[in-house]
């Protein structure tokens, strides 16, 4: 018997929305609308220079905020991964923790991962990111009792490159041995254009596959249906997000059509994890296809129209009684 739905391996990153003017993004020489990934030294310099502004700060990283979302649905979840022994270390367990996520974070003498996102008051958006303690996780911190007691076994595509990538495919393999299913979340195109070869092979052994339009087209160069029916034939589950216009599901070759539904949107980050998590949700409980994609796109309807990925303002009770 499987006690635990959901079990997920991931960069565990803070997350820090700032809104600031523009010439603060000219003084830390930031090009705006970018994505800067930082080293160690810089990081601080950054986390210094905007101590004393307004933000908001919640746990991110794309596992993690699926498995929030599972935690506050009632699911059993598991995060593995690596913070910094600082207090953003401390403060991201003490969060997951919130949204009913069991926790086996470890510490490791790194900052802890964050990504700075700086809002300017055109709504653009700039990223600074450093992985910092989250790429340090080894094979010893997951641990296989863990994997054989769970259900589904949750990756994202970023943990394929650098570092982590052995650790996740150990990860696989211990799921394989005890007939645990592999969700993945490809995350971003272009992890998947440096490494297609790589994940051809590596989502045949994948049994949820999670890719939004963008990635399907990536990943297979062509256009919604006929990718999902491409991704359909190494996977039992494709799932293609299509943002305002739903999704469309694969499973074992059988096509749903899962409608969306109206959202007035603020910020579109963390919608594909939050859909992520209502399908999960549905597939741990026995649900059908249709019923388990309609909750992940009502989830992820409500999360853009906030800023940020809080899910615990979600009135989650009546989004399960919709579906």
């Amino acid at each position: 018997m499987k006690t635990n739905d959901v079990i997920g391996i991931g960069n565990a990153l803070m997350d820090f929305l700032i809104e600031v003017e523009d010439n603060k993004l000219l003084e830390m020489n930031l090009n705006k609308g970018e994505f800067h990934l930082v080293e160690e030294n810089e990081a601080k310099q950054y986390l210094e220079k905007i101590k004393e502004h307004k933000m908001e700060i919640v746990p991110g990283g794309s596992v993690a905020n699926t498995l929030r979302g599972l935690g506050l649905l009632g699911s059993k979840v598991i995060l593995c991964g690596k913070v910094g022994n600082d207090p953003h270390g401390e403060m991201y367990e003490e969060k997951i923790k919130e949204h009913n996520v069991s926790s086996r974070l470890k510490k490791y003498h790194a900052t802890t991962g964050h990504a700075l996102t700086f809002i300017t008051p055109d709504s653009e958006r700039t990223f600074s990111v450093h992985l910092g303690a989250a790429i340090e996780i080894e094979k010893e911190d997951i641990l296989e009792e863990d994997i054989k007691d769970s259900k589904i076994l949750h990756l994202e595509g970023y943990q394929f490159e650098g570092k982590t990538k052995e650790v996740v495919l150990h990860a696989m393999e211990l799921a394989k041995k005890h007939n645990t299913l592999i969700s993945l979340d490809l995350a971003d195109p272009g992890v998947i254009r440096r490494n297609k070869e790589f994940f051809l092979s590596i989502i045949k052994k994948v049994d949820i596959l999670f890719v939004n339009e963008t990635e399907a087209k990536e990943f297979t160069g062509k256009d919604e249906v006929d990718a999902l029916t491409d991704l359909a034939e190494h996977c039992k589950i494709a799932i293609v997000k299509l943002g305002k216009n739903g999704s469309i599901i694969s499973n074992e070759g059988e096509i749903s059509m899962i409608d969306p539904f109206t959202a007035n949107p603020v910020d579109t980050t963390g919608a594909g994890d939050t859909f992520a998590a209502g399908f999960l949700y549905g597939y741990c409980n026995g649900w059908d296809i249709q019923r388990s994609g309609k909750l992940g796109s009502l989830l992820a309807s409500k999360i853009i129209e906030q800023k940020g990925v809080k899910l615990d303002q979600i009135k989650i009770d009546t989004l399960k009684e919709l579906v």
